[in-house]
């Protein structure tokens, strides 16, 4: 194999360009354009939350969220250690303190038999992170919280689209956010969304978006000046993303199962060769639909894991570890004096592989003979 295959690489399926050059010829490139609204409002239909709000990255609509639940210095926020830094970030900006939680061996996601026993008063949130569009078991989670009266944010980065027991992901907390960075499903470079499931916050959500000001309400025609009435930020992309993004979503169906086909056949070509070599494949529940969005490897050891990379290197296949334990990182140690154990997470961590994955990844240029041969 002479070119070696990426990890990643952006797609273009529909007519992103065309939709890019149209944006521009309107004469809106700025946010809150015409494309801005056709991808929030495609979004808003198919998911039935009561508002989208494109964002300019999934880190962005994590701090909305922050900003939305008056987060505090002291204040508690309960999150899988196995994240991606921005996760928590939001929060931490804001004051708040990290518990970290374990994680469940089966899907990676956080584990819900953990977390009841970490909230105390202080606690404000749950973040739960659906990773690989694989669902978290929402229906114990949602019932912890609502017991507690504690909302719930889903870091959704990796499901658009993917369900858990027949309901979108995104659609049971309070908030979810979305991410379209370049090696998600769908993408426009760089861009997030938030998704508002509760309509009390739907008004102060576009003033915090539109820099603290009513500027959403004037341009609607509900006030005859627009001013500044709360802390914000300046969170809207260009509508040339927007326009980017509009041309992939409208193509969701063609993109994925484009990459359903891909996971299949690693699945398919790996499955025995596997279960022969102390090697774990993605778990997915019965009652999970998920998006596609990777597929990875659970190997037997962080030493076996780091010959397998560079085995995968040398014949031509970019292959990557993934998210390093959040409660071990500097930062953690400096906000949190506890130490919570959390075992399964620096295990997997330790021992993960991620495969080239992309929605124009050709698999029948990858050599199933580069994975039968490692020893």
């Amino acid at each position: 194999m002479n070119n070696i295959i990426p990890f990643n690489k952006p797609s273009f399926v529909g007519n992103e360009i065309h939709y890019i050059k149209d944006a521009i010829s309107y004469g809106h490139i700025s946010g809150d354009g015409p494309y801005t609204e056709k991808s929030s409002s495609l979004l808003k239909n198919i998911l039935h939350t009561n508002k989208v709000l494109l964002t300019t990255s999934c880190t962005d609509a994590l701090e909305m969220t922050a900003i939305l639940l008056r987060i505090e210095p002291g204040d508690e926020i309960i999150v899988p250690s196995f994240t991606f830094v921005s996760t928590i970030n939001a929060f931490v900006l804001r004051g708040a303190k990290p518990i970290f939680v374990d994680i469940r061996q089966d899907t990676l996601n956080i584990d819900e038999t953990k977390i009841e026993s970490l909230i105390t008063e202080k606690t404000k949130a749950i973040i739960v992170v659906h990773y690989a569009g694989v669902g978290c078991e929402m229906n114990i989670i949602m019932d912890i919280a609502e017991r507690h009266q504690i909302k719930v944010i889903e870091d959704n980065a990796h499901g658009l689209f993917g369900k858990y027991k027949d309901k979108y992901l995104g659609t049971f907390g309070t908030f979810a956010t979305q991410s379209f960075h370049e090696t998600k499903n769908f993408t426009c470079g760089e861009g997030g969304a938030l998704l508002i499931n509760d309509k009390e916050y739907i008004e102060r959500s576009e003033v915090i978006r539109e820099k603290g000001t009513d500027r959403s309400k004037f341009f609607r025609g509900e006030v005859d000046k627009y001013s500044w009435v709360d802390i914000g930020s300046s969170y809207l992309p260009s509508d040339i993303l927007a326009a980017f993004l509009y041309g992939q979503l409208e193509q969701r169906h063609v993109i994925q199962e484009k990459r359903k086909k891909i996971w299949n056949q690693y699945y398919l070509h790996l499955k025995d060769w596997a279960n022969n070599s102390d090697i774990h494949l993605p778990y997915i529940p019965a009652h999970c639909n998920q998006t596609y969005h990777m597929f990875y490897l659970i190997m037997p050891s962080l030493e076996i894991r780091t010959r397998f990379i560079n085995h995968l290197k040398k014949n031509g296949l970019h292959a990557v570890f993934h998210y390093l334990p959040l409660h071990l990182s500097t930062m953690a140690k400096k906000l949190t004096e506890e130490r919570l154990a959390c075992p399964k997470t620096v295990e997997i961590s330790n021992r993960i592989v991620r495969l080239p994955f992309f929605t124009d990844l050709n698999i029948r240029e990858i050599d199933f003979n580069i994975f039968y041969n490692f020893n």
